[in-house]
């Protein structure tokens, strides 16, 4: 199942770490637009030059390591969004035939609109807890890696269920650390 990311879900890392982990865990299969790139590459930059450095690093590689995954040339005409500025997130939603669009801006995204072209809105912390339900091996071996990952860069513990509350997924870092 094709799934859109916005770019609210790309950039943080952790949590753009943990989707994209879940897709190659078989969850789903990613699609994102050049424009939705920019996005993340944009908010990055709001931190600083040498964070929009490290973004357009990291673009490429999911780039590199998800070929297939960017939607090209969509026609936003006729669309309509309470943001005009997500309108092309939508479109390319359509475009892709995703069957969802994963973001955390809720209100941008009714459901009324977006049921007219079949397309579900998900938040990420209630998508990637079903599919933890469903594979919890998978999931936790995914957050297990990322964990390492972060250690290592931090040089100090750190804590499945905190990490993952402090990017935007409490609840699936509850489900883990309690299954664990």
């Amino acid at each position: 199942m094709r799934i859109l990311l916005d770019a609210c879900v790309l950039y943080p890392t952790i949590m753009r770490e943990v989707l994209l982990g879940a897709a190659k865990a078989g969850a789903f299969e990613p699609v994102w637009s050049a424009r939705i790139l920019e996005e993340w590459r944009r908010a990055a930059a709001r931190i600083g030059a040498e964070q929009a450095q490290v973004a357009g690093v990291e673009i490429a590689l999911i780039r590199a390591n998800w070929p297939d995954a960017e939607i090209a040339a969509y026609d936003e005409e006729g669309l309509w969004l309470p943001d005009e500025n997500d309108i092309h997130v939508l479109a390319a939603a359509i475009k892709s035939d995703a069957k969802a669009i994963i973001t955390v801006n809720l209100k941008d995204f009714p459901t009324r609109i977006l049921s007219n072209h079949a397309i579900l809105r998900r938040d990420p912390d209630g998508f990637l807890l079903e599919f933890a339900h469903e594979n919890q091996s998978a999931m936790l071996d995914v957050v297990n890696g990322i964990r390492k990952a972060a250690e290592l860069h931090s040089g100090e513990a750190k804590d499945i269920r905190k990490l993952l509350k402090r990017t935007g997924l409490p609840r699936l870092g509850k489900y883990l650390t309690t299954q664990a």
